[in-house]
């Protein structure tokens, strides 16, 4: 393949879809790291702002719980696939025409949420969003990656894989009243202006040409269909299985049986072709095996801060806008992270950003562990800075990791790499959503049934408080066996609330340790790694 005018050889890309590395002057420089800071942090907010404030939009929208569960679970499910298409499609179709064809469906989709936003629209809203977030992820990426000399191309990488990490507390700075002004309209505002300034941006800005080349075989788009559905089942039945609960609904049995033959004919499918879309054999390799365990058990941990200190929190009766001190400074010790591990990167030191990465996000989750009732957002920041710091210091490095593998086996090895990385951080999230929520659920029940068990109406102290909460209602009623029912029904209630608290603190013990165990892991594999490289010398 002849390179463009203009361009030297030495330029090239990697592989087809990537754009060519020419020598930038300065300013233009500064202008890829504003643009590139731009998509990476905003790549994921849009969505962001509809996770975290659900309860907030399920009431306009007129959902239902489980169908506002649905939402993020359709996001993850085509983020988590996109890229099985989206690899290629930059490859045949070029970076600008494939970036440029999503932002502007998704802007289109947005619009028509003014008109009509119900459940319908707004799950198409969702899917397409992921596919754009998958997009900008990656075009973030690239953004970054121009604005470094080609020594140090990979601390871009690094930079702008951690920034989308960024999206989610973020979203929780935004005023619910913003929001929710007017039937909704205010967030399909900030959408469609996002799709639509950043694709100003690409046009202001573009990155420079990339090598095209056929891509696509027609057996491709049958793994991809069989993929693509299989894994939006099993999102489902992960993002509805709590809400719903996982032995009470029969479809989302039905769904997870369907979701499995259609995954394992993905598998038959390309395992039996010469120039496979997935190279599954590689992915079943040992190495890839290790990244794909620590990538997922990390990002199972991670979920503490999503789930874990917000649903205390709101257990407390408080919503994002009194949560936004907190997720400040989540946001700021995100952004210090990011900085660390860039500033230390190097292919000798990723096993040790990992590792000091589980560490951190151990010590703070463990922090929050002797967290109580009265516990509130200013003292959490210690914990959860800790956590978000650990989440930037860990994505990075294994990013590089991986793709570091790749150049090993083959450039024909970056969808694989790619589908693989996309699945445990995305599925990954989502499971470790469903995982804490379903354990934090189940150890609630049993510490209720404990405290109701040491609680006995002949105990001076319980008598106390049921008299006083029917004291408490003497105005409003005057029977004292009325009183004596909503004192007890007042305690159960404050048994139940202590309960869930004491579940949440037993979480955040188990994510430290869930991390601590995969310190151990890579240090463990980090150690027997160098004994086996002395052995062969």
């Amino acid at each position: 393949m002849t390179t463009p005018p203009g361009f030297r050889p030495e330029e090239r890309p990697l592989f087809a879809g990537s754009p060519y590395s020419p020598q930038h002057s300065a300013p233009r420089r500064v202008a890829y790291v504003a643009f590139g800071l731009f998509l990476g942090t905003t790549s994921t907010f849009c969505n962001a702002l509809t996770t975290v404030n659900t309860a907030a939009i399920a009431g306009p929208l007129g959902l239902y719980a489980a169908q506002t569960a649905a939402l993020p679970a359709i996001y993850v499910a085509m983020n988590a696939s996109a890229n099985l298409t989206l690899v290629k499609a930059r490859a045949q179709f070029g970076i600008p025409e494939v970036t440029g064809a999503l932002l502007i469906l998704n802007a289109l989709v947005g619009s028509f949420q003014f008109l009509n936003d119900g459940f319908t629209s707004t799950i198409i809203l969702r899917a397409v969003s992921g596919m754009s977030a998958a997009a900008l992820i990656t075009l973030a990426i690239y953004y970054m990656m121009q604005a470094f000399p080609p020594k140090t191309k990979p601390i871009g990488g690094v930079i702008g894989i951690g920034l989308p990490q960024i999206g989610t507390p973020l979203a929780r700075l935004v005023p619910v009243d913003v929001l929710t002004q007017n039937h909704l309209w205010g967030l399909h505002a900030i959408e469609v202006a996002h799709a639509l300034f950043t694709l100003a941006v690409i046009l202001l800005l573009p990155l420079p040409p990339s090598e095209k080349s056929r891509a696509f075989c027609p057996r491709d788009f049958l793994t991809i269909l069989l993929a693509t559905t299989g894994l939006v089942l099993l999102c489902q039945v992960i993002g509805l299985g709590r809400t719903l609960w996982w032995t009470d609904t029969p479809w989302l049995g039905l769904a997870l049986a369907l979701s499995i033959p259609l995954l394992v004919g993905a598998y038959v499918v390309e395992s039996g072709r010469s120039d496979p879309l997935v190279h599954f054999e590689w992915i079943g390799s040992w190495g890839i095996l290790r990244f794909s365990a620590v990538a997922l058990f990390m990002r199972l941990a991670l979920a503490d801060q999503t789930y874990g200190a917000v649903g205390l929190q709101t257990l407390a009766g408080l919503d994002n806008d009194q949560l936004r001190g907190l997720f400040l400074m989540v946001s700021l010790a995100m952004l210090l992270g990011i900085a660390v591990a860039a500033l230390t990167l190097s292919e000798r030191h990723l096993p040790w950003q990992v590792l000091v990465a589980a560490l951190v996000i151990s010590v703070g989750a463990w922090s929050d562990s002797h967290a109580s009732a009265l516990t509130r957002p200013t003292q959490m920041i210690f914990g959860q800075a800790m956590i978000g710091f650990g989440t930037t210091l860990f994505v990075g490095p294994v990013l590089l990791y991986g793709f570091l593998q790749v150049l090993k086996r083959g450039v024909d090895h970056m969808v694989s790499f790619v589908v693989t990385f996309s699945i445990t951080q995305n599925i990954g999230a989502l499971t470790g959503s469903a995982l804490l929520s379903t354990l934090q659920m189940g150890w609630s029940r049993n510490a209720a049934n404990v405290l109701a068990a040491g609680t006995m109406a002949s105990d001076p102290q319980t008598a106390a408080r049921l008299a006083g909460g029917g004291a408490s209602l003497a105005g409003a009623l005057v029977d004292p066996a009325q009183r004596g029912g909503q004192g007890a029904a007042l305690l159960g209630q404050a048994l139940a609330r202590e309960a869930a608290v004491i579940a949440f603190t037993d979480t955040f013990r188990f994510v430290a340790i869930l991390a601590l165990g995969t310190a151990l892991f890579v240090l463990v594999n980090v150690l027997v790694s160098r004994r086996f490289s002395r052995g062969l010398t």
